[in-house]
């Protein structure tokens, strides 16, 4: 899917004195630090004058510190809608949409490298497109007319890199809202040589609903989502029955779904799930997971992954 709003304090505010601009030592009539006289300065008598003038001042209090909250909300609420960099990704691409509904993902945007920053800039109008759900795309025309498989959550892009280095005939649309990996999965691509790599930015649900053609695609991989491993949270989990009803009709006959976890329970969860969908069918003669492919890469994170002991589990399915 961390925002930086700035909130700096209007000139002439006590953040002045905070700042280290201390204010002259009044005389007889030089004024205060708030612009006030001497006189101005001596205490006031008790009564109900004075105890009304300090009830209007803090009403005042509020009603300015109300007005900095809103302030700051609205600057952040730019923010969130800028892109972050000038031809870059756009901060919030569908945003007209607003829609409920339970995502599975949670944006994030961490800091980003020099090189990914001059990456995005450079080659973002090039080989990059936000998912707005205005239109539909032309893969023929976007991958010049090459196969296309679509992958869902690249992380930091090695793997993807390096399977568009290996496999230049076969064009990836990848998907991530990570500002740095995309940035990183362009860099990587350009040092490679690879043209066959084209980075979307945005929601995938969005790209599969509204901006895909039918049977337009030759295959789709999801490598180690996000597990989601609290029970509440599993309503999160991208492979749903709900997201497979997307999928299938954007795949072609005989394209293969893709999918990898090192997570135990999501693993049980995906067979079951891809299993009793009636447009999906195994491709292990035994109906459980499968070997781990040549073509796909031992990313950095699966091998964190195995020296911890965890076992990983690829399921591959055809669209049938």
């Amino acid at each position: 899917m961390s925002e930086q709003p700035l909130n700096p304090s209007p000139a002439g505010t006590p953040d002045d004195a905070a700042a280290g601009t201390a204010p002259a030592a009044p005389g007889p009539s030089a004024p205060g630090p708030t612009g006030s006289t001497a006189a101005d300065a001596l205490p006031l008598p008790a009564g109900p004058a004075s105890d009304a003038l300090f009830h209007e001042d803090d009403a005042l209090s509020d009603e300015d510190a109300a007005a900095r909250r809103a302030a700051s909300f609205e600057r952040a609420r730019r923010l969130r809608q800028e892109p972050r960099f000038p031809g870059g990704p756009a901060a919030d691409p569908a945003g007209s949409h607003h829609e409920r509904r339970i995502r599975s993902f949670q944006p994030r945007r961490s800091r980003v490298t020099t090189g990914q920053q001059e990456s995005l800039e450079r080659l973002w109008p090039q080989w990059g497109l936000d998912i707005d759900g205005k239109r539909v795309l032309d893969l023929a025309e976007l991958f010049g007319g090459l196969p296309v498989v679509l992958e869902i959550g690249f992380g930091m892009g090695e793997a993807t890199a390096q399977m568009a280095a290996d496999d230049p005939g076969t064009g990836l649309l990848a998907v991530d809202v990570h500002t740095p990996g995309q940035g990183n999965l362009l860099g990587l691509a350009e040092k490679s040589g690879s043209t066959n790599v084209r980075v979307a930015n945005g929601d995938a649900v969005i790209l599969l609903r509204e901006m895909l053609a039918p049977e337009s695609l030759d295959g789709l991989r999801v490598y180690f989502p996000d597990p989601w491993p609290k029970a509440r949270h599993h309503k999160r989990r991208l492979i749903q029955p709900d997201f497979l009803d997307l999928v299938a009709p954007v795949l072609r006959p005989g394209a293969i779904v893709h999918c990898a976890t090192d997570w135990e329970p999501y693993a049980e969860q995906m067979l079951e799930v891809l299993t009793a969908h009636p447009r999906f069918e195994n491709t292990a003669a035994d109906g459980g997971y499968a070997p781990r492919p040549a073509f796909r890469p031992l990313t950095r994170f699966e091998g964190q992954g195995l020296d911890k002991g965890h076992v990983v589990h690829d399921l591959l399915f055809a669209r049938v």
